[in-house]
């Protein structure tokens, strides 16, 4: 693999030659939009935790969020409770210049919630409130076709494909989005808690593994998709993960940085050194800062040098999440990422 190294003329990424993203390279992001509910203090359990404070999240919501706040243009559709909380987050999409136009109300079902405990080493657990909540009730005739059909990028995760009617919707969702010429973005995003089985959910995320174009796991997903293979031999990536369709497979590795792979190409990016507060919504703000530079140039994809440089800023957008708690409140702004570029590059 190549190594990464840092030069002065990465100090500050460049996104295009106009400096902004145009109003047509929109990324639509597809799920669940919930509370998470955070302790206090870390390295207590739910039980021992003395107080919660409530931040907005879900996987794709983090992204949508990440992305309009780096200056992209970006959309969720997904559905929450016709309650408060269900209001705060839709009205939180739209304070973060996010369009909320896909986001329909559920009369009868909450809005999901989340009680996330943060161990001592800021890594986190799950407890879900979801029996039925909201964004399960997601029904295809719901759908924003308009906003969907306008998607550069649609990005969906796996956890709208546990149950119905959420997992026809986010079928249905995918074929229009692909036939519409958008890239389809896939964040396995794995949460075991809430799949009935762990062979449920290994073929539920792989039945739809080769339709996308963009695919960003954990080195954990590799695992546990492979069933036990070594998630740092890219042999093991290649032949299992890596299918033809696909034009980028990433690979998250925590502070250490990530890995990259396309037909063309494969290397390692290193991380950005934070002190870790907590690590909810860093792949998400990985997720978003890279869809953001690809909705931005789609070149990225051919150009292993540019590809680098927008990896080395979703590295940083990833660390700078970790420094603050919750995962909407903690991402960075453009500004804030290329301040730390520089810092390394100095």
């Amino acid at each position: 693999m190549a190594e990464n190294s840092i030069s002065g003329d990465i100090s500050r990424l460049s996104i295009n030659s106009e400096g902004s993203v145009q109003t047509s390279h929109l990324v639509v992001c597809f799920g669940e939009m919930l509370i998470d509910f955070v302790p206090t203090v870390g390295g207590v359990s739910l039980a021992e935790a003395p107080a919660f404070h409530k931040a907005p999240g879900g996987a794709p919501a983090n992204v949508a969020v990440c992305v309009a706040k780096l200056g992209g243009s970006a959309a969720f559709i997904g559905k929450v409770g016709k309650d408060d909380f269900g209001q705060m987050l839709s009205d939180m999409l739209k304070e973060n210049k996010v369009d909320n136009s896909g986001v329909r109300f559920d009369p009868y079902a909450r809005t999901a919630l989340a009680f996330v405990t943060l161990r001592a080493d800021g890594e986190r657990e799950f407890m879900f409130y979801r029996h039925p909540s909201a964004d399960m009730l997601f029904h295809e005739q719901e759908l924003d076709l308009n906003l969907v059909n306008k998607a550069s990028i649609f990005h969906y995760g796996s956890i709208s494909l546990i149950d119905e009617p959420c997992r026809s919707t986010h079928l249905a969702a995918m074929r229009i989005a692909k036939k519409s010429g958008s890239l389809l973005s896939y964040d396995p995003n794995l949460r075991m808690a809430l799949w009935p089985s762990e062979d449920a959910a290994r073929k539920s995320i792989m039945a739809i593994w080769d339709q996308a174009d963009i695919i960003k796991i954990s080195e954990d997903e590799i695992s546990f998709l492979t069933e036990g293979d070594n998630p740092n031999d890219d042999d093991v990536v290649l032949k299992k993960l890596f299918h033809p369709n696909l034009s980028l497979l990433l690979v998250s590795e925590g502070k250490a940085g990530c890995r990259y792979y396309t037909k063309q190409f494969k290397g390692r990016v290193c991380g950005v050194k934070v002190k870790a507060v907590d690590t909810t919504g860093a792949g998400d703000a990985f997720t978003g800062a890279i869809l953001y530079c690809l909705a931005a140039d789609s070149n990225l994809l051919k150009d292993e040098k540019r590809l680098r440089r927008a990896l080395l800023f979703a590295n940083a957008c990833g660390a700078l999440t970790v420094t603050k708690s919750g995962a909407i409140p903690a991402l960075p702004t453009k500004h804030e990422i290329e301040q730390i570029i520089e810092g390394i590059s100095a």
